[in-house]
């Protein structure tokens, strides 16, 4: 798949009051790298609701499309989040 990256690659914060909005993007790349599956969770803002959350597997790569306002956190900091853009030619 092809997709520009829109910002830095961060650690995910591991507690919803530090939830990450990763830059307002509404999609992105979410690696672990690690062997140990871990959980992402997608939350209405820091603190907020959550929306839904996935497990990645040791080394999987997913692309979340989320709402700007929309934040992230995972189970462990293993788990990189990196704002894309997958509407490029």
């Amino acid at each position: 798949m092809r997709f520009k990256v829109e910002g830095t690659t961060n650690a995910a914060p591991t507690t919803t009051g530090t939830a990450t909005t990763v830059e307002s993007a509404t999609e992105v790349s979410c690696f672990n790298n690690s062997t140990t599956a871990y959980a992402v969770a997608i939350l209405t803002a820091a603190s907020g609701t959550v929306v839904g959350n996935i497990t990645l597997a040791g080394g999987e790569r997913v692309n979340i499309v989320k709402d700007r306002a929309h934040a992230l956190y995972s189970a462990n900091a293993a788990v990189m989040l990196t704002p894309i853009n997958t509407r490029v030619s």
